[in-house]
Parts: C-alpha cells; structure tokens; sequence
C-alpha cells in the first residue's frame, strides 16, 4: 500500500488506519449491538494482519478505555514500524465522557499517553473534539500547548479529530498538520 506523506513532518502513513476503539472499550460506544473486547491474541492477530496489508496507522485515544495501554503492551517490539495517533481532551470513566482543554489537562493527557504506549515521542496527537471545535481551538490552551510540545520534541504531528467542517477549516489555518473529519 502506498504511503502519504503528514504534512512537514517526515511520516508517511497508509491512506487506511486501524481504529482502536474496540480493543479497550465496549461501553457508551455508538455501535448497533454490544461486543466482548478481543483477547491479547486476538488484537496481536489484527495489528499483524493489518500490517501485512500495509497499514502503518494505529488510531487510538484516552476516551477508548484500555486501547493505548494494550497496544503499549502488545507492540513493544514493533514501535518504530507504526504511526501512532492519540488523542487529548476527551477521557471516558464510569461509562461517561469528560472533557479537559485545559494546558494542564493537555500536558498530563500526553504524558499518560506516553507511559501507557512505552514510547518516548508521540506520532499524531489530535484533539478530541466535544463539537464545539472552533471555540475549542480559539478559547482554549490546548493547541497552543500541542505546538509547544511538538516544538520539544514529544509529539511529531498536531491535529484535530473534528466534528464540524469549520473546525477542520480552522485548524488547517492555525497550522495543524492533521485533520481527522467526520464523515
């Protein structure tokens, strides 16, 4: 499969990504039925054969439950053969979403990401938008924070997981290097 290039940053990644919601959280997840999360095995079985497929992308978050920390169990071996995004600003405990955008919320989001996935840099970090996208990235301290720490070297590629079409617009204008858009 070939690659894409991320903007200036060197990576290139498959025009597919794997999504990771489903090895760590099967509650308040928006899907038609309930599902048992996978066994080691079984996520072991996927990550390689999405691999052989020539996807280089692992989709991850926070708010996916046990995601980021399975994968940082499962991969140590493979790390620097994959693109890994996370996201900050959304976090999911006792079956309910919450939000921090804050610098502070922002810096221990990353820095929980980066013990959880064993790796010292992040690929992609994206912010996990609740919506209200253009007020998040003009009011609040999270991008600013994001650049910051790319700057210094902890995160490769800022984004933002967006949900609305002015959002993804905006963040294109203010220099983010990724745009995850709903569809």
């Amino acid at each position: 499969m070939n690659k894409r290039p991320v903007a200036n940053t060197g990576m290139s990644v498959s025009p597919l990504g794997l999504g990771t919601v489903k090895f760590g959280r099967n509650q308040g997840v928006k899907y038609p039925q309930g599902f048992v999360l996978p066994s080691d095995r079984e996520v072991r079985e996927l990550l390689a054969l999405a691999f052989d497929l020539g996807i280089n992308l692992l989709d991850t978050a926070p708010a996916y439950g046990l995601s980021e920390e399975r994968i940082g169990k499962l991969l140590p071996t493979s790390r620097h053969e994959w693109v890994i995004e996370t996201k900050v600003g959304e976090r999911f405990a006792d079956g309910e979403s919450s939000f921090d955008f804050s610098a502070a919320g922002t810096r221990q989001s990353v820095e929980n990401s980066l013990r959880l996935l064993k790796t010292d840099y992040l690929d992609m970090v994206l912010i996990h938008s609740d919506g209200d996208d253009v007020r998040i990235l003009r009011e609040e301290a999270v991008l600013d924070t994001l650049l910051q720490m790319q700057q210094d070297g902890w995160v490769r590629a800022v984004g933002i997981s967006s949900k609305t079409v002015e959002g993804a617009l905006l963040a294109y204008e203010l220099g983010c290097d990724v745009v995850m858009a709903a569809y």
